[in-house]
């Protein structure tokens, strides 16, 4: 189909209101006879339900406060997953990363599940205690890392 096919006036006519009887939209212009929504100006407000109690009214408030927003949750990785790197290896925040064991979303925690054999470098933004005691204990490193 191009331009030259198009044949003319082909658009519809908008429904003028109130324009005579004759139009087929004079008289009530389509609102009905009399009451509330025929009149100019009417708007009913969001939620309103013909006077029944509304929903929003019929639902208990929320109760309390709790400080869940301001949590900070971690990746967490366990002793038992670094103890498959190599004696002495330098265990950073990009090689957790590379190896897939954190997403990089959080900050980083190392815990003390499972037993570890080598002595290790390892940065993070937390350390549990035991975690600390573990890797200390033979001879490796734990570096604390700023979080942004």
């Amino acid at each position: 189909m191009t331009l030259a096919f198009l044949k003319p006036k082909n658009k519809k006519n908008r429904k003028r209101r109130g324009r005579g009887n004759a139009s087929g939209l004079g008289g009530e212009c389509g609102r009905g006879h009399k009451g509330q929504k025929s009149r100019s100006g009417y708007s009913r407000r969001a939620g309103f339900e013909g006077g029944q109690m509304p929903l929003f009214r019929r639902i208990p408030k929320s109760q309390g406060f709790n400080n869940d927003r301001f949590k900070t949750y971690y990746d967490l990785v366990n002793l038992s997953q670094l103890d498959s790197f190599d004696e002495g290896s330098e265990i950073t925040l990009e090689f957790l990363f590379k190896e897939g064991l954190v997403t990089g979303k959080y900050p980083i925690k190392i815990l003390a599940n499972g037993t570890i054999k080598k002595k290790l470098n390892v940065s993070a933004h937390a350390f549990s205690k035991t975690a600390i005691e573990k890797i200390e204990k033979l001879k490796g490193t734990c570096n604390l890392v700023q979080y942004k």
